[in-house]
């Protein structure tokens, strides 16, 4: 079956929204979604005590073409680092703190695939 543009785009946001009460269950608070700037986009940033976490949200049906958190490439990564680093120019509150840099696979059956540190800003 061939998911419309429109169905994956709900799904997308609804995986994303499954992983922000997740995280928001551990206290985290939540900094940004969806944060988009020309040559990058952010699913989710949240601020802990002491770090910035940024959580790519990957969600796939099935794994026939590899997982979900496989699906991160390095021109992915590179792109969620450029748009990290805006995000720190526009936000010095946050320039202090340390970012980690984490990746979340989602599947039909609700399961998280949580990588934390899943790549590094080069």
């Amino acid at each position: 079956m061939v998911v419309g543009r429109l169905s994956r785009l709900t799904v997308g946001r609804d995986a994303e929204a499954r992983v922000d009460r997740a995280a928001r269950r551990h206290g985290w608070k939540r900094v940004a979604r969806n944060y988009t700037v020309r040559g990058g986009e952010l699913d989710l940033v949240y601020r802990t005590a002491d770090l910035l976490v940024v959580v790519e949200v990957r969600y796939r049906s099935r794994d026939d073409y590899g997982s979900a958190v496989a699906s991160v490439t390095p021109r992915k990564q590179r792109r969620i680092v450029l748009a990290t680093r805006h995000l720190l120019a526009k936000h010095p509150e946050y320039a202090d703190l340390a970012v980690r840099f984490d990746v979340v696979g989602v599947d039909d059956s609700d399961d998280f695939n949580w990588i934390e540190n899943a790549f590094h800003a080069e």
